[in-house]
C-alpha cells in the first residue's frame, strides 16, 4: 500500500500536508477490499496486501493507533506478535482519514466511503440547512440520518449479496443515528461484556459460508481520553483487550481472517498556554468567527458572512507554525477530506480548516469545558494520529 511520508513537512507549507492514503491504505478501503474477494458487486480490491477469505472479521479498538501500539509490545504481546517483523506477523499501519476521529472514522469503516463523500467530515460541523453546529457522533441537533448521510454501507450491500453479515457491539449502540448509517446490515448482536463480544463474533463468523463480522471495543479510547496515553488506566486496557484479541483469533473457523484496526491513534497535549490556545481567551481567534467546530486538533472554523479572509489570514499569523490552515477550497483542492467532495458535504466544511502539526490544541475552555479538560486528544494528520493497526490473523 502507498502511504504519505511525513519526512521533512513544512508545518505551512499546505501542498506538502500529508494527505492520508485514500484509495489505497485507509480505512475507507478495508471493507471494500474485503467484500470484492467475496464477490460482493460493485466492489474492488483496493488494499493489495489484503488475500480473500470465505469469512472476514473485523475488531476496531476504538484510540489504539499504530505508534502507540508499537510503544507497548510488553502489554499487548498478543496484538504485537501480529506486527510485520515479529515472527510471522505481517501488520502494516494504513491512514485514518481526516479528521482522526471516531464519528469520521467508523462511517468511513462502514460505507468504504471518504469523508468528502459520506459527509460526516468532524465532530462536530455547521448544518448549512439549519446553521447550526451538529455533533455527528452523538447526533445533537437531531437531523435525518438517511438524508445526512445517504449511500448504503458495505455491510448492507454484503447482507444484500448473501453474504452473513453481522455486527457485534455493546447493546446501548444499536439504534442510535450513527449506527443505522454507517454500521447497519444484516444482524446486530448486543453483548456487555468484551469477552462475550468475542464469543459471538466468532460464532456469526461460523454461520455463514460467507461471512461479513465487525466488533468494536471503545474504553482504550475513554482511557487515553481521560487518564492519557501510556497512564496505568491505559496500559491495563490494552492488557485486556490484547486478550480479548487472542480469544477471538483462537476461536476463528475455517477459511477465516480476522482483522485488528483502530479509528485514530492519541497523544497527550501538555497542560500549558502554548500547548493549550484557548479560543475563548482569545480575541484575535475570535474575530469574525460565527462558530468554532470539530475538535482541539482538528478546527473547522466558520466565519461570519464576508469574514473569510480576515478570519483565515488571522487564524494563520496567530498560530503560526503550530498548525495547518487552510481554507475550505485549499483543503478540499489537497485532498484532505478524500479525492471528491459531494455537494451537499461542501459548506460542512468550516470556511477555515485548522489541523494540528505541533502538540499542541485549540480548546474552548467556556463552550467545550468537557472537551478541554481532556488529557489525550486526536484529530489531525500526524503520524500519531493517521496511523492505524492493520493485523491479520487467518485460519
Amino acid at each position: 500500500m502507498s502511504l504519505p511520508a511525513w519526512d521533512d513537512v513544512e508545518p505551512l507549507a499546505l501542498d506538502t500536508a500529508p494527505v492520508p492514503a485514500y484509495g489505497s491504505g485507509s480505512l475507507a478501503d478495508l471493507l471494500p477490499t474485503l467484500v470484492a474477494h467475496q464477490g460482493v458487486p460493485g466492489h474492488a480490491p483496493a488494499i493489495a496486501e489484503i488475500a480473500p477469505a470465505d469469512r472476514n472479521c473485523v475488531f476496531l479498538i476504538d484510540g489504539l493507533g499504530w505508534e502507540q501500539l508499537k510503544a507497548h509490545p510488553a502489554e499487548a504481546p498478543f496484538l504485537s506478535s501480529l506486527l510485520a517483523g515479529s515472527r510471522g506477523g505481517t501488520g502494516q499501519p494504513i491512514t485514518a482519514g481526516f479528521p482522526a476521529t471516531t464519528a469520521t472514522s467508523l462511517a468511513s469503516v462502514g460505507t468504504g466511503l471518504p469523508p468528502g463523500v459520506h459527509g460526516l467530515p468532524g465532530y462536530t460541523v455547521r448544518d448549512p440547512a439549519t446553521g447550526e453546529l451538529m455533533n455527528q457522533l452523538r447526533w445533537n441537533p437531531w437531523t435525518d440520518p438517511h438524508a445526512w448521510q445517504p449511500y448504503p454501507t458495505v455491510f448492507q450491500q454484503a447482507h444484500e449479496a448473501g453474504v452473513h453479515t453481522a455486527q457485534v457491539s455493546a447493546p446501548g449502540f444499536e439504534h442510535t443515528p450513527l449506527t443505522k448509517i454507517a454500521l447497519s446490515g444484516g444482524t446486530f448482536r448486543g453483548k456487555l461484556s468484551g469477552e462475550d463480544r468475542m464469543d459471538l463474533a466468532a460464532q456469526q463468523l461460523a454461520a455463514g459460508d460467507r461471512s461479513l463480522v465487525y466488533t468494536y471495543y471503545a474504553e482504550v479510547d475513554g482511557k487515553g481520553h481521560r487518564f492519557g496515553v501510556d497512564s496505568d488506566d491505559w496500559r491495563g486496557q490494552l492488557m485486556y483487550v490484547d486478550r480479548l484479541a487472542q480469544r477471538l483469533a483462537e476461536q476463528l473457523p475455517p477459511r477465516s481472517a480476522l482483522y485488528v484496526t483502530a479509528d485514530h491513534g492519541m497523544l497527550d497535549i501538555p497542560f500549558d498556554e502554548r500547548s493549550r490556545i484557548d479560543f475563548d481567551e482569545d480575541w484575535e481567534l475570535r474575530a469574525g468567527v460565527a462558530h468554532l467546530g470539530g475538535e482541539g486538533r482538528a478546527r473547522h472554523v466558520y466565519a461570519v458572512p464576508g469574514a473569510q479572509n480576515d478570519v483565515l489570514a488571522v487564524w494563520r499569523e496567530v498560530l503560526g507554525e503550530q498548525f495547518w490552515v487552510a481554507s475550505r477550497d485549499e483543503a478540499i483542492n489537497a485532498g484532505w477530506f478524500g479525492p471528491h467532495i459531494d455537494q451537499r458535504v461542501y459548506e460542512r466544511i468550516g470556511d477555515v480548516v485548522a489541523a494540528a502539526y505541533d502538540d499542541a490544541a485549540i480548546i474552548a475552555s467556556r463552550r467545550e469545558p468537557n472537551e478541554s479538560a481532556l488529557v489525550g486528544m486526536h484529530g489531525s494528520m500526524t503520524p500519531v494520529e493517521q496511523f492505524v493497526p492493520l493485523l491479520e490473523v487467518r485460519s
